[in-house]
C-alpha cells in the first residue's frame, strides 16, 4: 500500500508552497506560489463530480477495458479521457488520475503562474524553473535513483507512471515502473497503463518501448523492471 508516498518528493522548488487535498479516491499533492487548498478542493469537487454524474448515466464508462466511443455532448474532462483512452486501446477510466490532475492544474493556474499536481504518480507540471522528477518504481534497485529533467519550455506537461508491482491501480503487466512524457496529462497517463500491460519480463522493455514511439502525442517513455531499464525520445534523464 501507498502509506507514505515517499515518490511526492519530486522536486526541490522551495518557492513553491505544498499543500494536499483529498475527496474518495482522489488523493492529491499540490505545489503552487501561494497555498490554494480550498481552490484546489473546489476544482476536485466539481471534475470528480462531472465524471461521477457521467457514470451514473453511462454505466460502462467506469468499468470498461476497452474504449468506448467519443461522446460530443460528456463534459470536457470525459471527453479528454474517451480520447485519450481510444489514441492506445484502453478503457478511458486508466486516464482519471492523468485528467484530475490535468484539469486541476490547468484551472489553478488562474491564481498561480507555478503549479504542479500529482494524483497517485500521475503529475502534471507547470512551472518558470527546470524541474527534476523522481521516477519511484517500488523494490527496484533504480527506484527514486533516476530523475527526468523537465525544462519550463516543455510546460505544461504530463510525467505519468504505471506499474504492476506497486499501488492499487490495475495493470496486467509487471513492470516496476513505465513512466511517459506527454504535453497531455490525461494521454500520458493511458500510454503509461497501455503499455505498463505489455511488459511481463524485462525482455519485453524494447519491444513495449517501440509500442510507446508508435503512438501519436508522447515525447518520451522510460521503462524500468528489477534492475533494467530502456529509455525512448526526447528526454534528459539524471543519476540521482
Amino acid at each position: 500500500m501507498y502509506l507514505h508516498r515517499t515518490y511526492r518528493n519530486f522536486d526541490k522548488k522551495e518557492k513553491l508552497i505544498p499543500f494536499q487535498v483529498s475527496i474518495k479516491e482522489t488523493d492529491l499533492y499540490l505545489k503552487a506560489l501561494k497555498n490554494l487548498e480550498k481552490e484546489a478542493l473546489d476544482l476536485v469537487s466539481l471534475y470528480r463530480g462531472q465524471i461521477e454524474n457521467y457514470i451514473l448515466s453511462h454505466s460502462d464508462f467506469e468499468k470498461s477495458l476497452v474504449p468506448l466511443p467519443y461522446d460530443h455532448y460528456a463534459p470536457l474532462i470525459v471527453k479528454e479521457m474517451l480520447r485519450s483512452s481510444s489514441l492506445v486501446g484502453v478503457g478511458p477510466m486508466a486516464a482519471v488520475a492523468g485528467a484530475i490532475a490535468e484539469f486541476v492544474g490547468k484551472s489553478l493556474l488562474r491564481y498561480s503562474s507555478e503549479v504542479i499536481v500529482e494524483n497517485g504518480g500521475d503529475i502534471f507540471v507547470s512551472t518558470t524553473e527546470e524541474i527534476i522528477v523522481k521516477i519511484f518504481a517500488g523494490a527496484s534497485p533504480l527506484s527514486q535513483k533516476i530523475g527526468i529533467k523537465v525544462l519550463p519550455s516543455e510546460m505544461p506537461l504530463g510525467v505519468c507512471t504505471s506499474s504492476g508491482t506497486v499501488g492499487p491501480s490495475l495493470s496486467f503487466g509487471k513492470a516496476d515502473a513505465v513512466t511517459v512524457v506527454s504535453p497531455s496529462t490525461a494521454l500520458a497517463d493511458s500510454v503509461a497503463t497501455a503499455v505498463g500491460n505489455r511488459v511481463k519480463k524485462a525482455d519485453d522493455i524494447l519491444f513495449t518501448l517501440k509500442v510507446a514511439e508508435s503512438l501519436p502525442g508522447i515525447k518520451s517513455a522510460v521503462i524500468i523492471v528489477g534492475e533494467k531499464m530502456g529509455v525512448w525520445g526526447d528526454i534528459e534523464l539524471l543519476k540521482l
